[in-house]
């Protein structure tokens, strides 16, 4: 008797189709980790206060040993590395020692691009404060902070806590420094002989402008104790100081520079009445076919989503202003006088609307 011959040939599978939340973080833990999103930033405050990036070299280093390095207790600074591990801030090896990672180099004060400073404003102790009170600037549409404080925001940090607002000049230089070299890459200075920076703060900018075009003069204005403490290569006796102009003032009140270009850079976040007097003052001071160049944060149509729908919330709390959509900043320019040419972003964070003098 023939047996029957074994097949080799398996029976056809089904192909199921992938499962869309294989992988997903479960939306109660989501959560979870969302409302302790206070630990994430204290923690990489304190590892900004303690300098602990500083302290880690190119060799990694277990956390006795950076704990000694620092002369503070191995245990808590262990548990401090581990909850930033979980961020991508220092990374764990498999003996338990811990590396750099590019968001921990960020922190280290010697790091080009450093953001330490702009992590400690950002988490400085009133911020705390602040933000608890969220729900109330949501129902009155205006800041809390003299409510909490007692004073306006600025008054507050130049009369009660100066090592903040020393802080906050360090923070906005950094920052400054950053977008500079970007807005020099970005803009076209084709025919451009002056240059005002409107609201420049420092200067960094301008003085960056200068640097690379040796034949351009520059003009800063900005409030006076602003102006008093200009970039260096601005103020007498600077590299620049030949071709620049330093303008005590507010331009809110007048802008009394004449220019072939005018930079406007993230000075239009107050409130709307303030932005329409800036562009107005411009407008009426500018000769026509002066080129006028807007440059904002936007809270929609930008990648750094995340980053500049906080800062617009935290503009609502500390001093009951606003980041602009792409509609709102184009609707005051507009209505300002000024012809819009085109909008391009400069970088993932700021955004420039480059505008004509009719």
């Amino acid at each position: 008797m023939t047996s029957a011959p074994t097949s080799t040939t398996a029976p056809p599978s089904t192909v199921l189709p992938p499962d869309p939340t294989a992988g997903a973080v479960p939306p109660a833990m989501l959560l979870r980790e969302l409302v302790f999103g206070a630990a994430c930033a204290g923690a990489v405050r304190a590892a900004a206060s303690l300098r602990l990036p500083d302290a880690l070299d190119e060799e990694p280093a277990s956390a006795e040993r950076l704990a000694e390095r620092l002369g503070v207790e191995p245990g808590p600074l262990r548990r401090l590395l581990r909850a930033l591990a979980c961020y991508e801030v220092f990374a764990e090896d498999a003996d338990g020692r811990y590396r750099h990672t590019q968001l921990s180099r960020l922190l280290r004060s010697d790091e080009p691009g450093s953001l330490r400073d702009i992590a400690l404003w950002c988490t400085e102790p009133w911020t705390w404060q602040s933000w608890s009170r969220l729900d109330d600037a949501v129902r009155t549409g205006r800041s809390v902070f003299g409510d909490a404080f007692g004073k306006e925001f600025f008054h507050y940090l130049h009369d009660d806590a100066p090592e903040s607002a020393a802080l906050f000049n360090r923070a906005m230089t950094q920052s400054s420094r950053q977008s500079a070299q970007d807005l020099a890459d970005f803009l076209d200075l084709t025919g451009v002989s002056s240059v005002a920076d409107i609201g420049g703060g420092q200067g960094q900018v301008l003085a960056e402008l200068m640097e690379r075009h040796p034949g351009l003069h520059g003009t800063l204005l900005d409030l006076p104790k602003v102006v008093e403490h200009a970039d260096p290569r601005l103020l007498p006796g600077g590299p620049l100081a030949g071709r620049a102009r330093l303008v005590p003032g507010d331009c809110r009140t007048a802008v009394p520079v004449q220019a072939d270009l005018y930079l406007v850079k993230n000075i239009l976040e107050w409130d709307d009445d303030s932005t329409r007097r800036t562009l107005r003052n411009l407008r009426e001071v500018a000769r026509p076919g002066a080129r006028v160049v807007i440059v904002e944060n936007l809270v929609d149509d930008s990648p750094s989503m995340r980053f500049t729908t906080a800062m617009d919330l935290l503009l609502l709390l500390n001093v009951g202003g606003a980041k602009h959509t792409l509609g709102s900043l184009t609707a005051l320019i507009a209505e300002s006088g000024l012809v819009l040419d085109a909008v391009a972003p400069v970088n993932p964070y700021l955004h420039a609307f480059s505008c004509t003098v009719a």
